[in-house]
């Protein structure tokens, strides 16, 4: 007997409540198998494949390339004969809802339509007339939205000789729509320190050849600094946690996150159980990740459950800046170039050193400014010591 079968948007991860879509690998009328590919979506994070919880035909396609979609919402529904296990993910039977009474609009309507409405002044009464694209012909915060713009009518965007509109979307949108909203809902707070370096790269320098023979991976700054942080998280765990609604999560494993630069944005690997690992093997793992990260192979799990992010803008020659906190962390560090310059020494004569820079973001809801100065202070001695 054949059977409609929903597919809806999976929980991508533990703060992933949205993601766009990127492509469909089938077309609408073609035959598909379980656990073949099925659509390509973006997050912030990373992109996912999809794949498909049942063999049939794909019969409707509900969400378009750019658009956007929270978890929950419906992707496309396959037609089968084959039944499906009550516990197969991302799949539930395509209801049949009839439309509200006045006494039930608040639970027929999802929240984020329900707070889009009364942002926008629209009753419910103008909300019935909405055509529904949703499962059981429910109005999606998508349906919501084209609505307004429709009644609106907002004046198309002039085209000026001269200039090129490029529309954010994929990952570039994800990661806009996420810094937005970590930046509007946590009050922002930086602090720098001067690190000296010098120690530090002397030893990188005497011993990067036999360490690379040893462990078989690369001794370089990044794995110094991400082994420095760890430590000083330990001694400073607010910054090392999250905040929901009042309750401060502190959490005592450390998974570092580290930007890594690739086409069309930022991806952000996660160094997890850092707390445990040893340099060599930190070494190893940022040597992993980043490659995974280049080459388009990383998985969902390996961009989950950070609990702070590392990014080096100094790489790329600048000294200082202060990056947005990546939500729902409650901190990031920011790390600048190394530059030689002449300082005095305790003797009153001058010598030559390498200085870095260190940016603390933190979230001020959380962090008191004289804690993210003992913990920029613990993290300078870690450093500024001869870790080998």
């Amino acid at each position: 007997m054949s059977e409609d079968i929903e597919v809806t948007l999976p929980k991508l991860g533990e703060s992933i409540m949205n993601a766009t879509v990127v492509q469909w690998f089938k077309k609408e009328g073609e035959q598909i198998g379980k656990d073949q590919p099925l659509l390509e979506v973006a997050t912030d994070k990373v992109n996912s494949e999809i794949p498909s919880p049942v063999s049939g035909i794909l019969k409707k396609i509900h969400a378009q390339p750019d658009q956007e979609l929270n978890v929950g919402e419906p992707l496309a529904t396959i037609s089968t004969e084959d039944s499906v296990s009550s516990d197969a993910p991302k799949v539930e039977k395509a209801p049949t809802t009839s439309a509200p009474t006045s006494e039930d609009n608040k639970d027929y309507y999802s929240p984020a339509v329900l707070r889009i409405a009364r942002e926008n002044k629209i009753s419910f009464d103008d909300l019935s007339k909405i055509t529904g694209t949703g499962s059981g012909g429910r109005i999606s915060k998508k349906d919501l939205e084209n609505y307004i713009t429709t009644k609106q009518k907002p004046c198309p965007l002039a085209v000026q000789e001269g200039t090129e509109h490029i529309k954010m979307k994929g990952m570039r949108k994800a990661i806009a729509d996420n810094l937005v909203r970590s930046f509007f809902t946590a009050p922002h707070a930086s602090l720098i320190a001067e690190i000296d370096v010098t120690q530090a790269m002397n030893s990188i320098k005497k011993q990067k050849e036999a360490f690379l023979q040893t462990h078989g991976a690369k001794l370089t700054i990044t794995a110094v600094m991400m082994q420095a942080l760890a430590k000083s998280l330990a001694k400073y765990p607010l910054l090392n946690a999250t905040l929901q609604d009042d309750t401060i999560i502190v959490k005592h494993f450390i998974n570092l996150g580290m930007a890594v630069n690739v086409e069309g944005g930022l991806l952000v690997p996660v160094i997890k159980g850092a707390e445990k690992m040893d340099l060599p093997q930190i070494a190893k793992t940022i040597a992993d990740l980043a490659q995974k990260a280049r080459t388009n192979t990383l998985n969902p799990d390996d961009v989950q459950d950070g609990t702070i992010t590392v990014t080096n803008f100094g790489m790329s020659g600048i000294q200082i800046g202060t990056p947005i906190i990546r939500f729902p962390e409650v901190a990031i560090i920011g790390i600048g170039s190394i530059d030689k310059k002449v300082v005095p020494q305790e003797d009153d004569t001058f010598a030559i050193a390498q200085i870095m820079h260190l940016c603390l973001t933190f979230d001020h809801r959380i962090v008191d400014g004289m804690y993210g100065c003992d913990f920029l202070n613990s993290l300078k001695k870690e450093l500024e010591e001869d870790f080998i």
